[in-house]
């Protein structure tokens, strides 16, 4: 399985220590603390997993990527690095969603499902010692983009397809090898992706309906009002340390507090391991935005 098309590929084969999906997908994790659906459809569920003692605990809503679709990856792929930080105190919710070629996703299911699943949080903390006032989003490639544009859907009009009343406060996000901007990607999503991921997603380019673009694009929604970090692999070949400085510097143009954290040695995949190099790096700006 590739996460990328054919350009990215070449990149990571002519350095086969990077890791790649299936790497990833084969890290140990244990099993979650409980699994529960936030919908009625068979990719509406999450994995829920507690730290040990009493709470409440802070959480991490953990968002996988693969391009928007199906076949790329799924709720596995950041399943070890779900398990490694609810072992340094936090409970990380991890979810499901449907993507841009499964029935009901695309625009605007696959938003609506990110933004269901954030708020089923309410439920769950009837049953779990969570503590919502420390609540961060955590996303690895696309999966970061949904994550940025779930502490930014606050924002949304009550027009928006994407509406939600009451959206539950996000405190920060780690946006892991993320593409921030999605007509920046765009331009290169056949390379990256093998097919018009982005354009698919939200149903045609920004010159056709940019209405989705300045309402499901990061980017476009800044400021986000809360802190950002984007970790990015020196050698990244998804979402390179340039896509990801040009994000920063345009979030903090526009009044946030943004960073980007390069990792030497990185490339797209390492951000999901517990034993990687980019691991300190992903631990730490988790905790420093739920300290």
């Amino acid at each position: 399985m590739v996460a990328f098309g054919i350009s990215a590929s070449a990149c990571l084969a002519a350095h086969p220590h990077y890791l790649g999906v299936d790497d990833i997908n084969a890290l140990p994790s244990a099993p979650a603390d409980e699994r529960y659906a936030y919908g009625a459809d068979a990719q509406q569920f999450g994995d829920l997993r507690l730290p040990k003692g009493p709470g409440p605990y802070p959480v991490a809503v953990i968002i996988h990527g693969g391009c928007w679709v199906e076949r790329y990856a799924d709720l596995q792929n950041i399943a070890a690095l779900a398990d490694a930080l609810r072992r340094q105190g936090i409970a990380t919710w991890n979810i499901e969603y449907r993507r841009e070629d499964q029935a009901g996703g695309g625009w605007p299911g696959t938003f609506l499902d990110v933004a269901q699943a954030v708020d089923a949080l309410r439920d769950l903390a009837k049953r779990h010692p969570l503590d919502l006032s420390r609540v961060i989003t955590v996303g690895h490639s696309a999966g970061g983009q949904l994550a940025l544009w779930a502490a930014a859907r606050p924002k949304l009009p009550r027009t928006s397809a994407l509406f939600f009343p009451r959206p539950l406060a996000i405190r920060g996000v780690v946006a892991l090898g993320t593409p921030g901007d999605l007509a920046r990607f765009r331009l290169k999503e056949e390379d990256i992706c093998g097919e018009a991921v982005v354009t698919d997603l939200l149903g045609g380019g920004p010159e056709n309906v940019p209405e989705r673009y300045a309402q499901a694009s990061p980017v476009e929604m800044l400021p986000l009002g809360v802190p950002q970090i984007f970790v990015t692999g020196e050698a990244d070949p998804v979402e390179t340390p340039g896509d990801g400085a040009a994000y920063v510097a345009a979030a903090r143009a526009a009044g946030d507090r943004a960073e980007q954290r390069i990792v030497p040695d990185a490339a797209h995949f390492e951000y999901n391991s517990p034993n990687s190099v980019a691991w300190p790096v992903v631990r730490d700006a988790v905790l420093s935005l739920l300290r």
